[in-house]
């Protein structure tokens, strides 16, 4: 699997780590094969079963049950460490991050939530770190912003700010998955562009006229004072 995320594309090498694909495939021969090998990628994650996996690739139940089994003799190692947290967590009652963010089980565990807590919490662990060491390195980190993290630096020290960044973040990586890097993407936004997702475009353009509603009324008054003209 770690082999797999360095060469660049997960999802596609783990077709061809599976044997699915030939050696030579590429990701726009074959777009609709690795779509669909991304998306195992992702459900196991969350422990999704083979219904839910063939509803989001629109293939029939085998197919997703194929793919499954593919995941699972591929990445035996992970398997192995993926279903012993279950099982401990069943057994003690609670399973922990790195740094001791821990999570109990309760009296009705969810299995998938308790499969997926692990990955998903130490991920956390290490944006949060990833934070802290940046600002301790003095790089003004505006927000967090789900997985990645949003700066601002002047425009002449931008590009060593940012290698700064991202090699702060690929440390804090080495140091909560104990010695293996993670690599960062890098999107760049220079005065007047500004950072926009598409997902939150409503939400702002609805931000964006009420400020606006709000300020074109800021010399409207409709109160009965003498003193208001």
């Amino acid at each position: 699997m770690q082999e797999a995320y360095l060469s660049g594309d997960p999802y596609l090498a783990f077709a061809k780590q599976a044997g699915a694909e030939p050696e030579d495939a590429t990701k726009q021969r074959y777009a609709s094969e690795r779509a669909q090998f991304k998306a195992c990628v992702l459900a196991v994650q969350y422990g999704m079963g083979e219904q839910s996996l063939a509803q989001r690739i629109g293939q029939p139940e085998i197919c997703a049950r194929e793919l499954l089994r593919l995941h699972r003799e591929t990445y035996r190692v992970f398997w192995r460490w993926s279903d012993a947290a279950v099982d401990y967590a069943m057994l003690h009652g609670k399973l922990w991050t790195v740094f001791g963010w821990t999570a109990h089980t309760g009296s009705n565990p969810n299995p998938r939530f308790l499969r997926n807590f692990l990955m998903q919490a130490n991920g956390a662990e290490m944006l949060r770190l990833a934070c802290c060491m940046l600002v301790e390195a003095g790089i003004r980190v505006c927000a967090p912003v789900h997985d990645a993290v949003l700066i601002e630096a002047p425009i002449t020290s931008l590009e060593e700010t940012i290698t700064t960044t991202q090699t702060i973040m690929s440390d804090a990586s080495l140091i909560v998955l104990g010695g293996f890097r993670l690599r960062s993407g890098v999107e760049v936004f220079r005065y007047p562009e500004r950072y926009m997702d598409a997902r939150g475009t409503q939400m702002w353009e609805t931000v964006q006229g009420l400020l606006g509603a709000l300020t074109a009324g800021r010399d409207m008054c409709v109160c009965e004072h003498p003193t208001c003209s």
